[in-house]
């Protein structure tokens, strides 16, 4: 648990790694955990409060005050718990798991609760983000249909695919939704890199795909893996989707991803001659998300 920025400061470890950021150590640059600096709070703390430099005098030991609060806060930041890794052994009920994913998204942000990748499977079913078109649920009285809230279009769940919530401060990671995208897809493709496969992002096209093109032929490429997040707060859920053993024709049911172009299509660890389990693709995701997120992990309890 964390403790309060009184305790960490009145420590003598404490006091002395704080003398060491006043004497301007820490001013130099931004520090590893993506926290300002305390002459670029100090500046931020003048503007909002009318202050300039030349009338910084106004607040009593500001420099002072300034830097024992950011010191704080990075210490705080420096010190979080790892993210916990959680799997859940049986497919999860959508709407279950969206409710409960939304409370801890907001248990982060409002009680610091500990970040939280959630593993899990779901029954057949089609979720529609914020952009999908009625016309590109083929079937939809196949299999169950819900409104996601998600970004992206239609995408199908189901058994033999490893569904990856993923319940992060963005905040802390710089507020940058593009680089946390890139880093969703990196994440997939260094997963992907320990079977051998070659995966990659496309322009134009959200999700990770594999070129299938065979010598001499026209071009085919099938997603291996779907991407589709929703930021509250600075707090992400949702997350990732990716095709382990599922039933690949439990797709021609909707457009995946509004995409109809018969060169691309949809495919999986098994339908690529790979002989892979479920806990081979979990052990491969913790170890990139591991690399990529430079974080550790730390064993969690499903959220159902």
């Amino acid at each position: 648990m964390l403790t309060s920025s009184k305790n960490r400061t009145d420590s003598p470890e404490r006091a002395t790694d704080l003398k060491a950021w006043e004497n301007g150590a820490a001013e130099r640059t931004r520090t590893s955990t993506g926290c300002p600096t305390a002459t670029s709070t100090l500046r931020v703390y003048q503007f909002r409060h009318g202050r300039t430099p030349g009338r910084a005098g106004h607040i009593r030991g500001s420099v002072r005050i300034v830097k024992q609060k950011v010191f704080a806060i990075c210490s705080e930041m420096t010190e979080r718990a790892n993210v916990e890794w959680a799997i859940s052994p049986s497919p999860v009920p959508y709407e279950a798991a969206k409710a409960a994913m939304e409370a801890r998204a907001r248990a982060i942000r409002e009680d610091n609760a500990p970040e939280l990748i959630w593993l899990l499977e779901h029954p057949p079913l089609y979720t529609a983000g914020t952009s999908a078109k009625a016309f590109d649920l083929r079937a939809p009285d196949r299999f169950p249909v819900f409104e996601a809230g998600r970004g992206g279009e239609y995408t199908y769940h189901g058994p033999g695919q490893r569904v990856a919530y993923v319940l992060l401060d963005v905040a802390e990671r710089g507020r940058d939704v593009r680089a946390f995208v890139a880093d969703l897809e990196r994440w997939i493709i260094e997963a992907l890199r320990a079977f051998n496969v070659d995966a990659g992002v496309r322009e134009g096209r959200v999700g990770v795909w594999v070129d299938r093109t065979k010598p001499g032929g026209q071009l085919r490429e099938d997603k291996i893996a779907a991407i589709g997040i929703r930021l509250k707060r600075w707090v992400s859920f949702h997350g990732i989707s990716l095709n382990v053993e599922p039933n690949l024709e439990h797709f021609t049911g909707i457009t995946p991803c509004g995409i109809d172009d018969p060169r691309y299509g949809v495919t999986s660890l098994v339908d690529l001659g790979l002989p892979v389990g479920m806990p081979d693709a979990d052990e491969a995701l913790k170890q990139a998300f591991e690399s990529v997120f430079e974080v550790a992990t730390s064993p969690g309890q499903p959220l159902v």
